[in-house]
Parts: structure tokens; sequence; C-alpha cells
């Protein structure tokens, strides 16, 4: 039984008669063929991509598995649609923490038309992706069972300042993540974003392929960062993940880096750096303080 993805936070979404991506419940996620082109191009992506031996095997690990496309009933009801069927990413986590970030301070392609630069270029400098090469595109935030999701709508999104990103990676890993809390904990960031297999170490992977590879250019490209809180809240090891997605702008290098996409993720790694940094420090100082020795006077009182 196809429905609509639970925890999509960014893109079209197959909602009130409208066209957008379908699960299957058993990790499935099916995506339909974009107009004007741009799903034709995404599939001839896949389909070049899962063969590619320039691409080192230890890379794929960040593209949605591929398997091929199908025609289904599409979700707006208008008859069969070709879908791109992938690997749906949060298959198995129950309370997903999801952030959709675009990648870069220009989000168009060279062979876009004046008509779609101009509505980019209009986006690109109303939000963050021009002063900080990446932009916040959708996310939500697991706060509790009470609580639920924090998952706000594109408008608010759109508007996030730079200290609203910040804000946002802080609140991403931290134990109470909810809107109200002015000085969130940060409480998960040495072990969401720190350690061997956390994603700062995922995105400095990424950024040192993509100080080499001159293959592709992935214009207006989305990184999506996760994991599992309900894993971690019940003490268990969690798993976060890093994950490229969106791949209808894709440019063939032609020897030459991809500087945009690049410089943004280099910003992005200097966010979460940033995070993990002050995590540490509040560690350190929170213990310092409990080791200080307490003075007693005769009275009992002790400073």
């Amino acid at each position: 039984m196809l429905k609509a993805p639970e925890h999509q936070v960014a893109g079209h979404l197959a909602s009130d008669g409208k066209l957008g991506p379908l699960v299957d419940g058993s990790g499935r996620f099916y995506k339909p063929l974009q107009g004007g082109g741009r799903g034709s191009k995404e599939l001839a992506f896949y389909e070049t991509f899962s063969s590619d031996t320039r691409v080192p095997d230890h890379i794929r690990k960040f593209f949605p598995v591929f398997y091929g496309s199908q025609l289904l009933e599409a979700s707006n009801g208008s008859g069969l649609c070709l879908h791109l069927v992938l690997q749906d990413i949060v298959s198995g986590c129950i309370n997903p923490s999801i952030i959709d970030v675009k990648i870069g301070s220009r989000t168009w392609y060279p062979e876009a038309s004046d008509d779609y630069i101009k509505k980019c270029l209009e986006k690109d400098a109303r939000t963050t992706t021009v002063s900080l090469g990446f932009r916040i595109a959708g996310l939500q935030l697991y706060e509790g069972k009470e609580s639920g999701f924090w998952k706000p709508g594109r408008k608010e999104v759109q508007s996030f300042t730079v200290d609203n990103v910040r804000s946002v990676m802080r609140r991403f890993v931290s134990s109470d993540s909810s809107i109200g809390n002015e000085n969130p904990d940060c409480s998960f960031a040495p072990s969401i974003y720190g350690g061997s297999a956390g994603i700062l170490e995922q995105l400095l992977e990424l950024k040192a392929w993509f100080e080499d590879q001159t293959t592709y250019h992935f214009h207006s490209c989305s990184l999506l960062i996760l994991f599992d809180k309900e894993s971690v809240l019940k003490g268990s090891t969690p798993v976060a993940e890093v994950k490229l997605i969106d791949f209808a702008h894709v440019l063939e290098g032609k020897g030459v880096i991809d500087h945009n996409f690049l410089g943004g993720l280099c910003s992005l790694i200097k966010f979460v750096s940033d995070v993990l940094s002050e995590s540490k420090e509040s560690s350190i100082k929170a213990d310092e303080e409990s080791e200080k020795p307490h003075n007693c006077t005769n009275n009992g009182n002790c400073t």
C-alpha cells in the first residue's frame, strides 16, 4: 500500500490532490519524475551515477540506493506516471530529526532560462544562500512524546536568518529542542555531530571528495542530516546519517572542481564544528565546577 511519506520535510508533498512522492513501508521511496525535463535529467543522472566507476565506493553511501524506475498511479490521481524508485532513507526510524540543507551560494544552473535564474537569484538573496553558501530548506525536530515534532512551514523556514540557522543546528542535538528553549544544551552533539561515525566526520569525508572530483557539478542539490532521536532518548547507540538528494540539475564537471557546492559544504561544516566545540567547552566547564572543593564553615554553610 503506497502512501505519502510521513517524514518529508521539503519539496512537493503528495497531499490535497498534488503530485508528490510515495513510500511503500518496506524501504522504498517512489519519486515522480518532475516536469519540464527535470525528471528525465534526474533519472539519467541516477542511471549514469550507479555505474560510474569514477565514483569511489565509500562515497556511494552518501547517495540513496537507486532501484530503477517504475510506472505507478500518480498521487494526484492523474493516471500512470513514471517514478524513480529509491531507498527510503528514514525507513526504520521511529522519530527522526531531519534537516534538509540546500547547498551552494548559487542555486541556478548555467543552462537555465532567464526567468528561472531571476527567480533563483531573488530567493537566494532573501535567504541565507548568499550569505552562508547554504540555506535550510525544511526540517523537523522531534521534541518528545507530548510535543511531537517541531516542523515549521515553508515560509517560516525561508525567513531564517543566520542566527536562526545557528539556533536550529544547536537545537537539533539538544535534549530539549522545544522552540521556547532559548539556551539548548547540545547534549547530543558529541554522539551525533562528533565521533568517528558522526555527522562532522561524514561531512569531512564528502568534502575530501569534492576537493578532488571534477566529474559532476551539483546545482540546487540538498543534503539531508538525520538521526533517530528516539533511539538516543532510550540510551541506544545513535545512527547519524548524511545523504545527498535532488539531482535534477546536475551537470558535467568537465574537469573543473564544483566550487559552488564545495564552498557551501565548508560553511556548513563550520557551523557543525562550532556547535560541537561549544558542547565540549560546556562539558569541560561543568566537570571543572563539579571538581572544585567546597569550603565549609563551622555553622555548616558551604561556599
